[in-house]
């Protein structure tokens, strides 16, 4: 195989790489401004997968832990801004819980580049366009996440 041809099918295996995206999303603020953008039309990459839930408080780290084991090359966790929660402080707990997170993930195999955490309003859906067009973007670069898959992979053969 000459080198230019080489080259090309790289270029084919890079091109066909497209990111699959776990978004964890309040009810209340992202979640409506990702409706928002849709019904306004707004063009954003089709690779987010959306996980509606009452409150960005109560995502779980085990919920992005089990995004990456199934599949997930990246994750998007995004709710009100800091004030507008509607349980009140629910988004503060995310956000301490998430700070936390993020020292542990390398620690786990799992590049804290992967995930994006992002405060987006139910008015703000160009805002979430921008930050699923970003991430997206930045997963690409990184290229698929395949930690976790050949973890449960060998789990399942030894089993």
């Amino acid at each position: 195989m000459s080198e230019a041809t080489a080259k090309t099918t790289e270029a084919k295996a890079g091109a066909a790489f497209e990111p699959r995206i776990a978004a964890f999303v309040c009810n209340w603020c992202t979640y409506t401004g990702a409706d928002l953008a849709g019904t306004s039309r707004i063009q954003m990459a089709p690779n987010v997968r959306v996980v509606r839930l009452p409150c960005t408080g109560r995502i779980d780290p085990m919920f992005i832990i089990k995004a990456f084991e199934r599949g997930a090359d990246g994750v998007i966790v995004s709710g009100c801004h800091p004030g507008d929660c509607h349980y009140s402080a629910g988004n503060y707990h995310a956000r301490r819980r998430f700070a936390i997170f993020r020292e542990i993930m390398s620690f786990i195999g799992i590049d804290p580049n992967r995930i994006t955490f992002s405060w987006v309003s139910a008015s703000e859906g160009r805002k979430w366009g921008d930050v699923v067009d970003e991430t997206v973007s930045r997963i690409r670069g990184l290229g698929p996440f395949a930690g976790y898959k050949n973890l449960v992979e060998k789990t399942h053969a030894g089993a």
